[in-house]
């Protein structure tokens, strides 16, 4: 599902270019659950954008679900989002002037698919907000607020599920209802995950455990059989 080779970021700066990602090789099978953890400033993001075609490597090479992303037009980048990638931010990015109906269905109408608002309420019934499809998001609390990023993000049926410190902006108690979900989300479409995490409890739900530090990864364990 993933492979990515000998892939460096490099971005300019007022002192100069800046190393942000340095050599990255990695493989994810398909299916697998994947934490990635590190300190601020580790790379994690960036590798998560790159992985979304949301940023360009430097060099090296990137293939997601079998397909050679690097070098791809921005125009091919976002057609690969639609058919491929669901991604899930820490600060939920909806389109405030929607509904929560309009920002689940919105992917599913740009990628063409039939029937995306009967799709688009399937997945926020699926997360529980099947009585809040009329509700725009200043109407949502911010759990409710990351249950329709999730539904977006997985009523296309992605191939590919990243997640960006998802309960970063939610209380303990919320943020464990969106984790639980997540996982089952996940499941039910057999989506390979990648989830960016500052907790260690949560990464090792994960099959594997990706540490990174200085634009590399320095750890790669796996969860015991």
């Amino acid at each position: 599902m993933i492979e990515l080779s000998q892939v460096a970021l490099k971005l300019g700066s007022a002192a100069g270019e800046v190393n942000i990602l340095n050599g990255i090789d990695l493989k994810v099978t398909a299916g697998e659950t994947v934490g990635l953890v590190g300190p601020s400033g580790s790379g994690k993001t960036s590798l998560m954008l790159l992985l979304a075609g949301l940023e360009s490597a430097t060099s090296g090479q990137i293939r997601i679900a079998d397909a050679q992303i690097s070098g791809m037009s921005e125009d091919a980048l976002a057609l690969f989002r639609r058919r491929h990638v669901g991604i899930v931010f820490q600060s939920f990015h909806l389109i405030p002037t929607m509904t929560a109906l309009e920002n689940v269905a919105v992917p599913l109408e740009l990628a063409g698919t039939a029937n995306p608002f009967d799709l688009a309420e399937a997945a926020l019934a699926e997360v529980g907000l099947g009585h809040r499809l009329s509700h725009y998001p200043s109407q949502l609390s911010g759990g409710e607020q990351q249950r329709v990023a999730l539904a977006r993000a997985i009523a296309p049926r992605p191939k590919l599920l990243l997640a960006d410190e998802p309960t970063g902006n939610l209380d303990i108690e919320t943020g464990s209802r969106i984790i639980e979900l997540l996982f089952r989300l996940r499941e039910q479409v057999g989506a390979t995950l990648l989830l960016i995490t500052h907790d260690p409890a949560l990464a090792r739900r994960c099959d594997r455990t990706l540490r990174m530090a200085d634009g590399r990864i320095i750890s790669d364990e796996r969860l015991a059989a």
